[in-house]
């Protein structure tokens, strides 16, 4: 014991006070579980109720004339208290909020992103009084509805329909939770801020405000996503930008004479990349078979058969760890377009992100949270020409290293693991010479690519599937496209000479059997394809969920998959506790 240590005085009444905090907290949430639970039960009793009574609590059909977002552009300009009577509408969606005024109801109806006003008024109503209470007494916040009316202005001139039918389509079970009061401005917290103003509007390429959603945990938000569109749009306008991105990609490619193609999920190796594979059994064949990691071999002999531009949007599986920017199902696509080298492939990479970055934001110029949402946004600039860095020639000169021209000697092995020892970079083994390379390029130069950079001319023991180099024979005409230190894009002159492919997958296999479980095996039906003569040929790859992450400023790949991968969590469900 340190007898210069000041003594640890302790101090009662502080602990008093703070055990008191937590049992005030615990009692705080048992009864708010205690009050949901009661909530769901009160709920499924009007629903059963009412089929008791011969009522169909959930409609088959509901027929809607417009959406929300039809509505309000088309009436929009009605001026003041102005009511169009003559025309009849109907809308359907979530109520996401009920307030009453005498006995006229008022809720905000939300669908497909918009929100529109409904007015429920027993002089506009089918119904007689007593059946107009009973009811909108019984609607709830979360209840899907359809309604019919017709257009108009309030006296304080909010657009709305005014219902004279009204019509419960889903009934929600469950309270949704609610936006907390704002705490800015008090004796506690004098000093802080407050949230930010309403993310409704919220477009791609401007900051997100995650700070201000309802609910705060992440987890509960991906493994309920439902709950997270129904409260929260900026999600919604999130997800849509994925798939707007997508419609970019295929409307380019299509303009380009690309013809889609959907190659198979499971083969019986698992080639394309270097990646570790989900391995599943197929009972009929009684043989194990691979989920793919990439569609690149498959696509590569369709332009064997004859095809000369195609291309893939979808889904790969990477048996590898999750993290911020990394899930074991993804999107990307993938493209291949014979007589075309790795040069080509640049100038249309830089044509295809910087006009889908214009279309999709307004400008070439986006904001996105690098550092957290605490700290403020960095600028992305997507303006070509992207800047481009020589590999190996930049690598050399940044850390001042003399590396071995031949990659696949032990010299070069040696060198580079007394390099990552000087420079204090870590490569768990095995420390094969591409993972050392791999690892120094990403502490030099992968560091310094913010703004769109290609990093290229890989080596070849980097590049398995890549042409080597016209003017050096150790490197490959390769690039990779990296935006704020990330990689996007992978593309190459494709390798078309059978026996040196050959020859690559086993210098593959040496690496696998050092221990490399991602490097790449054998694929003898893609060498015999090869056989039959592959054209000059370039092949293109990226990622569209980091593409997405980028566009949306979101710091989580999760963020801008529907379905995440999560652990799972076991719960028993509200209607299995009710009934026990």
């Amino acid at each position: 014991m340190d007898p210069e240590a000041e003594p640890v005085v302790e101090n009662p009444a502080a602990n008093r006070d703070l055990e008191n905090e937590q049992r005030e907290e615990q009692r705080r949430r048992e009864e708010e579980e205690k009050a949901k639970q009661q909530y769901f039960e009160n709920r499924l009793r009007y629903v059963e109720a009412e089929k008791e009574k011969g009522n169909n609590p959930y409609p088959h059909k509901f027929f809607v004339s417009m959406s929300n977002s039809e509505f309000i552009e088309k009436y929009t300009s009605l001026s003041l208290k102005e009511h169009v009577e003559d025309d009849q509408v109907s809308l359907a969606g979530r109520i996401m909020s009920k307030r009453s005024y005498g006995k006229i109801f008022f809720y905000d109806l939300h669908n497909r992103g918009s929100k529109v006003q409904v007015v429920a008024n027993r002089s506009y109503s089918e119904l007689d009084e007593a059946e107009f209470v009973r009811l909108h007494a019984t609607v709830r916040r979360g209840d899907i509805i359809g309604v019919t009316g017709f257009p108009g202005k309030t006296n304080v001139g909010e657009l709305s329909i005014f219902s004279r039918s009204f019509t419960v389509l889903s009934h929600c079970l469950h309270t949704l939770p609610m936006k907390e009061k704002p705490r800015h401005g008090t004796e506690e917290n004098p000093r802080e801020k407050a949230p930010p103003k309403n993310t409704e509007n919220w477009v791609p390429g401007k900051p997100r405000n995650p700070q201000t959603y309802i609910i705060k945990d992440q987890e509960t938000r991906y493994r309920q996503r439902y709950l997270d569109l129904i409260l929260h749009n900026e999600v919604r306008q999130v997800l849509n930008t994925s798939g707007n991105i997508n419609k970019y990609i295929r409307r380019y490619l299509y303009d380009l004479d690309f013809f889609e193609f959907e190659t198979s999920m499971m083969s019986i190796t698992a080639g394309g990349a270097t990646a570790r594979p989900f391995e599943t059994h197929h009972n009929d064949l009684n043989m194990k078979m691979y989920m793919r990691i990439a569609p690149e071999l498959f696509l590569k002999q369709l332009v064997v058969g004859g095809f000369d531009r195609v291309f893939e949007i979808g889904k790969q599986f990477r048996n590898e760890g999750i993290d911020m920017t990394h899930n074991p199902e993804f999107t990307t696509c993938e493209f291949y377009m014979a007589f075309a080298d790795y040069n080509d492939l640049m100038e249309m990479t830089e044509e295809l992100l910087s006009g889908m970055v214009k279309e999709l934001t307004g400008g070439y110029k986006i904001k996105y949270h690098a550092n957290g949402y605490d700290e403020e946004p960095i600028e992305i600039d997507f303006t070509p020409p992207f800047r481009r860095i020589d590999m190996m020639v930049d690598l050399e000169k940044m850390a001042n290293l003399n590396i071995p021209k031949d990659l696949a000697s032990e010299e070069a092995n040696k060198y580079l693991i007394d390099a990552c020892e000087r420079f204090n970079v870590r490569c768990p083994p095995p420390q094969t010479t591409a993972r050392l390379l791999d690892k120094l390029v990403g502490h030099f130069l992968e560091v310094t690519c913010v703004n769109p950079t290609f990093i290229m001319n890989q080596p070849k023991i980097m590049s398995p599937l890549a042409k080597s180099h016209r003017s050096n024979e150790f490197l490959t005409e390769r690039f990779e496209l990296f935006v704020n230190q990330h990689e996007l894009c992978n593309a190459y002159t494709e390798l078309n000479d059978p026996v040196e492919q050959r020859q690559r997958f086993a210098d593959q296999l040496k690496d696998r059997q050092s221990g490399d479980d991602e490097a790449m095996t054998i694929d003898e039906s893609f060498c015999t394809a090869l056989e039959y003569g592959l054209p000059p040929t370039g092949g293109w790859g990226m990622g569209i969920d980091r593409l997405a992450m980028l566009l949306t400023d979101s710091q989580n790949i999760k963020e801008v998959i529907p379905f995440p991968t999560t652990k799972p969590k076991d719960e028993p469900s509200s209607a299995a506790t009710a009934n026990r």
